[in-house]
């Protein structure tokens, strides 16, 4: 018989991964309840529509990636209904703000989520068909200050520290604002027109696109269609006065929290809920990702609620894949493992170790990783030493201390070279 495997897209987690996993979501959790968020659970599977209205019909996700099916009555007095497995969160979460009520309190709701989310995509490194999300919303009426700057900056300090916490290197935050719905419904219009001459010169996906949700046209990694998509119009020279404060408002409580970003002018995030704020954290690359090295990614979405059938809530959120983020803690994990150390110092007799310890010590406080032999090692024990552990080996044998001529093998080109004391520091870090 055949054996029985995962379905393609999906896979099992096993020790000792899963103990990465649980300290992520660990970590998560702590950074949250310091910022006073609580958890919330939603079902993995939603009404149809909720996606169709929330999302938007014309985004990939809903027009092909959603795993969709007929809920059939069991008996003829049932109603059958159209069921989808969640491809995201942020529509469930605010489904469920207004299923229970949650504005009466007349307070700022802050809530995340941890669960797997289902799209029918093409699977790819660190892209699952059951991918696991870590995700966050801070939504209410707006007399609790849903709608302001601050709240975003918030937001996005959080993040910050989640990712230094976890250990996140080389972590870079790219920050733009789409405006309000009259701003984007104005900048759409406008990419349309800008793409009707052009458009046949795109891929298949883009023309579809340049008609149905011309923002999505941004969001396209397509290398053949980039020139053209430089040309298009900035969304920036679309915003009204208020959208315009509200961005200068989030960018000066990050400088004052010492946050670092880049404005990205062509971060728009085609889902049709996001407003205002949008956001992406990406990593190096050589961070396990490959080409596509995206993080995490969110923004503000002032007017889901409403769309959703609910009272005025204007909020934002995010949603980190947490299987890239694995993929990252272990690239980079990985990385830091195979970098060796700047220098390995080799005492030529155990009378040199006091002079090779001094000699250490000089090199550490001029910020170099240095290992020390022992006097009683061979060479040939020296070497192998420092070979493994390090790209440089110093020999410290009594010419050496007299002469303050040191010994340096090179082991990236396998030469020698004689160096001066003084101008070793620099030699090691070349």
């Amino acid at each position: 018989m055949a054996t029985i495997k995962a379905v393609r897209g999906t896979r099992d987690l096993l020790p000792p991964e899963t103990a990465l996993w649980n300290h992520v979501e660990a970590t998560a959790r702590s950074v949250f309840a310091r910022y006073g968020f609580g958890e919330i659970r939603t079902p993995l599977f939603e009404a149809t529509e909720l996606f169709a209205r929330g999302v938007g019909e014309e985004t990939d996700i809903v027009s092909k990636e959603m795993y969709t099916w007929e809920d059939r009555g069991r008996a003829e007095s049932d109603r059958g209904q159209s069921l989808t497995l969640r491809p995201e969160n942020t529509a469930g979460v605010v489904r469920a703000y207004i299923e229970h009520k949650l504005s009466d309190s007349g307070m700022l709701e802050k809530l995340f989520y941890i669960g797997p989310q289902f799209r029918r995509e093409r699977p790819q490194r660190g892209r699952y068909r059951q991918f696991w999300q870590i995700g966050a919303e801070v939504l209410g009426p707006p007399w609790s200050g849903s709608d302001s700057a601050l709240r975003d900056a918030e937001v996005l300090e959080m993040l910050a520290t989640l990712l230094d916490e976890l250990g996140i290197k080389g972590w870079r935050l790219a920050l733009n604002s789409v405006g309000s719905a009259d701003d984007r419904k104005r900048y759409s219009e406008a990419l349309r027109q800008a793409l009707a001459p052009v458009k046949h010169l795109m891929c298949e996906d883009n023309q579809r696109r340049a008609e149905t949700n011309p923002l999505r046209v941004l969001d396209s990694k397509d290398p053949n269609d980039q020139e053209i998509i430089n040309g298009l119009p900035k969304i920036a020279d679309f915003l009204d006065e208020a959208s315009r404060e509200h961005f200068e408002q989030v960018k000066a409580a990050l400088d004052a929290c010492g946050v670092p970003y880049t404005v990205e002018p062509r971060l728009v995030r085609g889902l049709d809920y996001y407003t205002r704020t949008t956001f992406e954290f990406t990593v190096p690359d050589g961070s396990g990702l490959g080409t596509q090295n995206a993080l995490l990614g969110g923004g503000r979405y002032d007017g889901l609620s409403e769309m959703l059938g609910g009272p005025r809530a204007p909020g934002i959120g995010f949603a980190i894949g947490e299987d890239r983020l694995i993929l990252t803690l272990q690239a980079q994990a990985a990385e830091q493992e195979q970098k060796k150390l700047d220098a390995f110092i080799a005492p030529m007799g155990v009378g040199q170790n006091p002079g090779a310890l001094r000699l250490a010590r000089e090199l550490r406080r001029a910020g170099l990783t240095v290992e020390v032999g022992d006097g009683n090692f061979r060479l040939k024990k020296s070497f192998e030493a420092a070979d493994k552990l390090a790209r440089k080996m110093v020999i410290f044998g009594e010419d050496e201390a007299a002469t303050g001529i040191l010994t340096v093998k090179d082991f990236s080109v396998g030469e020698q070279a004689k160096v001066p004391r003084t101008e070793l520091v620099s030699f090691l870090k070349s």
